[in-house]
């Protein structure tokens, strides 16, 4: 049986959760995720917990926050003054749009609070400060 190391590309089925079980991605009903080890096509912790994983092998693992999006960064939220925001921009809770930094790259963020002055935004991924479980199976190493 192969077992996956540095440069092969895994196939595998895969459910995450939070610590409150709730699921957050899963690959049911959709073909496997298919990525290469080393490629940073995944997160590094998950991609560290499939390395020495065979086909038809199954694991739970959990990926602390360090491993997966990161910690939360306070500094990544801004307030905006919610006149610089054109009208024709939709403003809800949790709603992502997408910001342009002054060098001129696209940032996704989410809107976290609305007032009648100030809108603010959070640049950190939606999963950053959160331990993450996936449960496993690997259909395929090649």
């Amino acid at each position: 049986m192969t077992q996956a190391k540095k440069g092969d590309t895994v196939r595998m089925h895969y459910k995450g959760t939070l610590d409150d079980g709730s699921v957050f991605d899963s690959s049911e009903g959709r073909e496997p995720l298919e990525f290469t080890i080393g490629a940073g096509q995944i997160i590094p912790g998950l991609e560290q917990a499939v390395e020495g994983m065979g086909a038809g092998d199954e694991k739970t693992v959990t990926v602390p926050a360090a491993e997966a999006y990161g910690d939360y960064q306070e500094q990544a939220r801004q307030g905006i003054p919610r006149d610089q925001i054109p009208e024709n921009i939709p403003l809800e809770i949790g709603g992502r749009l997408q910001v342009q930094t002054p060098e001129g790259r696209a940032v996704p963020v989410t809107v976290t609070e609305i007032s009648d002055e100030v809108v603010v935004l959070d640049a950190n991924h939606p999963l950053a400060g959160k331990d993450l479980t996936f449960a496993v199976e690997i259909v395929d190493v090649e």
